[in-house]
């Protein structure tokens, strides 16, 4: 496995200002505005992982005391579902053997998240804002020369990144069709080698 590179910061005029241009995607070609988006986070994601970071802080700072106890709520409930999930039979157990300490355990766990219901709507919506912000950049913006080049070179391995490894765990990859393309042209030119 090629050692892992962090894509570099692209500039504020070609991420959103002068130079950038932006188009609706044809929504009736799925493949296309699909690889449009992987291609876009690919050569982006340093400018994304940064944007997300400072709409999250920026929340964080507005919300403060809403995003802790939304992560603190969070968290508890990740925990629960953690512990009760792998410890199915020792819950069972205490539930049979301690049957008003699991009603006044269930109760308060409800009346909590009642409680902090806003807080963790605001912390939800400080991880989804950012999120939205991207896929709706990723979607809207024309990929340029140097975008397609840079994202044909981690295609075919000769670089590794952050975005590459995830998309790639996840089974999405961009198209290969230029690559391809040249290569079978190559090879018919001159031959298998």
């Amino acid at each position: 496995m090629a050692e892992v590179e962090v894509a570099p910061l692209r500039s504020l005029d070609d991420f959103l200002l002068r130079t950038a241009t932006f188009q609706i995607p044809n929504f009736k070609n799925l493949d296309k505005w699909a690889n449009r988006v992987m291609n876009n986070l690919l050569y982006y994601q340093t400018n994304y992982f940064v944007m997300a970071t400072l709409v999250f802080l920026v929340i964080g700072v507005i919300y403060p005391t809403e995003m802790i106890c939304g992560m603190f709520a969070i968290s508890i409930a990740f925990s629960l579902f953690y512990y009760v999930t792998n410890t199915k039979r020792s819950a069972i157990h205490f539930k049979e053997e301690h049957p008003f300490i699991s009603l006044a355990v269930i109760f308060s766990g409800g009346y909590f998240i009642v409680y902090v219901f806003g807080a963790v709507i605001v912390f939800l919506f400080g991880i989804a804002l950012p999120l939205l912000l991207i896929i709706i950049h990723a979607s809207l913006r024309l990929r340029n020369f140097k975008n397609k080049l840079t994202n044909r070179i981690e295609t075919v391995g000769l670089r590794r990144t952050p975005m590459g490894i995830f998309l790639e765990a996840l089974g999405q990859e961009p198209e290969t069709t230029v690559i391809a393309a040249a290569s079978d042209s190559w090879t018919g030119r001159f031959g298998k080698s």
